[in-house]
């Protein structure tokens, strides 16, 4: 079988990842949740976490605690003292991106809010782009706007992707008026 690739190979540098994130989070997260958020930008392959995050438990940098039968896993201090020391081994960029992608990624779940996103050819030749914010309670932004190309489409597709929170909150600036600095 494969071993599925991210940009960060060797397994030091993958644990301190692991160890940034959490100890950044800074609360206990089930093994899903630490799953998704070292993963979700590509920086670190499946397998590559499921062996690392093993060893940080084993090291006893990595803890879980059992709250109604769930497991839920804590970064211990001696974890979070390799995270503070070993941190700067990993790119700033990449430890910035990840954790506000994680930030982000934690707070739509909690929320049970899913990004969707989608692009329709028109008759015209242009896109019908669509983009929206689902939470439990239907719809908390949902745009559709008609593009030249679908090369613009998949940028903004990207960019909505990372960046969400941004695009909502300025949304509402800009459509309240308090930021007129597009609209002179």
């Amino acid at each position: 079988m494969a071993k599925l690739q991210g940009l960060l190979t060797e397994k030091n540098d993958v644990k301190v990842f692991i160890l940034y994130l959490m100890s950044n989070v800074g609360y206990p997260l089930e093994y899903a949740e630490v799953h998704d958020i070292v993963i979700q930008n590509d920086y670190v392959g499946y397998y590559d976490f499921a062996e690392c995050f093993a060893e940080l438990i084993d090291a006893k940098h990595v803890v879980s605690l059992i709250e109604n039968g769930t497991a839920f896993y804590t970064v211990s201090d001696l974890g979070r003292q390799v995270a503070g020391e070993l941190e700067t081994d990993i790119r700033p960029i990449i430890r910035e991106k990840s954790l506000r992608s994680a930030l982000r990624m934690l707070s739509f779940k909690r929320m049970g809010a899913k990004l969707r996103c989608e692009a329709t050819p028109r008759a015209d030749g242009r896109y019908d782009f669509n983009c929206g914010i689902v939470g439990k309670e239907g719809d908390l932004m949902n745009i559709n706007i008609i593009v030249d190309s679908k090369q613009l489409c998949e940028k903004m597709d990207l960019n909505f992707s990372d960046k969400p929170d941004i695009v909502y909150r300025g949304l509402i600036a800009l459509l309240s008026g308090e930021v007129n600095y597009l609209v002179d």
